[in-house]
């Protein structure tokens, strides 16, 4: 893609060269190089001069645009980091095979707007002299593939390196805001309550109200944790909502998993507290809640009665969950918003998923 102020390349098969005046220059430079190697007297008129230039320029203009279109194309299908020997091979075998072509095609339309030769004429000391491009070839796919695996590793280490700070702030966010003081505020004045009610009920709620903070200690070292793990603490977490609100709030859970199909943890929990955070549970609107699986999805729906206070909400908890889910699988969380209904769907993350990031 050619930016026209300043005329700045952003496609790889110009690399290492960002604006398109220095990538003509460096081709100039190397073709008056392959001038003095490969011709006998470049110099003996100025017409001989600019036509041999011409065609040097072509070769490694050809050469050094096609070499990146290759390597670009071959670095979205073969992984630097996971398949290197793969990768090196494939790239060779493309290179030296698009190197030759190239180097017949240019040589073909020298010989016949220069000299007037037809392909007939000229084949033969083409191929003769393949040996030429094939040598250039290998030299340009070593510098490539050291630039390539280098690229590569770099990126990937510098990916680790954003996911382990976003993970890091990720998990400080939801100490702070998702188990916060308001809500141990809400679960000890209903605690308080209980004791002198139903002391049985009380010591329950106690017993959900520790799972939920096991949990939430446990999961602090986990980037992934499974689903099944995920849920057994949205209950408990449910459980202290629903003793709270009573029947003005219902959450119903039907979700089924294998233990290699993870999810980020306390991310649904996120989703419960965001419904209730953000519209009315009250006897004459009751909020509803359902969390299932569904194609590849865990899908979290709640009834839509949004508080007045909440008209304006900026959606941070669902921007923070994107960019954490964004690491470890390419599809992305859906949102879709009905009249009555608000419906949040998180991928289901597995091993196969995160292989293929």
């Amino acid at each position: 893609m050619i930016n026209i102020k300043g005329l700045r390349l952003k496609a790889r098969m110009f690399y290492p060269f960002n604006e398109i005046v220095n990538f003509i220059l460096a081709n100039l430079a190397l073709g008056f190089i392959i001038l003095l190697i490969f011709m006998d007297d470049p110099f003996s008129s100025v017409k001989i001069f600019f036509i041999a230039l011409g065609w040097a320029f072509a070769i490694c203009a050809t050469q050094w645009l096609g070499h990146g279109l290759i390597f670009e194309f071959l670095d979205k299908k073969i992984s630097w980091i996971e398949k290197p020997v793969k990768r090196s091979l494939w790239g060779l075998v493309a290179l030296i095979i698009y190197s030759t072509f190239a180097f017949y095609i240019i040589q073909m339309l020298f010989y016949y707007f220069v000299n007037g030769h037809t392909p007939n004429v000229s084949w033969q000391w083409i191929i003769g002299n393949v040996f030429y491009p094939v040598a250039i070839s290998f030299v340009i796919t070593l510098v490539f593939t050291a630039i390539g695996f280098f690229r590569a590793w770099k990126t990937s280490f510098i990916k680790a390196e954003k996911l382990n700070t976003e993970m890091m702030a990720y998990k400080y966010e939801v100490l702070r805001n998702q188990i916060n003081p308001h809500f141990l505020f809400n679960s000890f004045n209903v605690l308080s309550d209980l004791v002198y009610e139903d002391q049985d009920l009380a010591v329950k709620f106690i017993q959900q109200l520790s799972k939920l903070f096991r949990y939430v200690l446990e999961s602090r070292e986990k980037e992934l944790v499974s689903i099944m793990e995920e849920m057994e603490f949205v209950k408990s977490f449910s459980y202290l909502l629903q003793t709270r609100f009573e029947h003005k709030l219902k959450i119903d859970i039907d979700v089924s998993a294998s233990d290699n199909e993870m999810i980020v943890p306390v991310s649904i929990q996120m989703l419960i507290e965001n419904a209730v955070k953000h519209n009315e549970v009250s006897d004459a609107f009751p909020l509803k809640i359902s969390i299932r699986k569904n194609n590849g999805y865990i899908e979290t729906t709640n009834t839509l009665k949004a508080k007045k206070s909440n008209d304006n909400s900026t959606n941070t908890g669902l921007h923070n969950l994107r960019q954490q889910f964004a690491f470890f699988t390419s599809q992305e969380i859906e949102v879709e918003k009905t009249e009555n209904n608000f419906t949040v769907k998180l991928p289901i993350i597995t091993t196969e998923t995160i292989a293929k990031q």
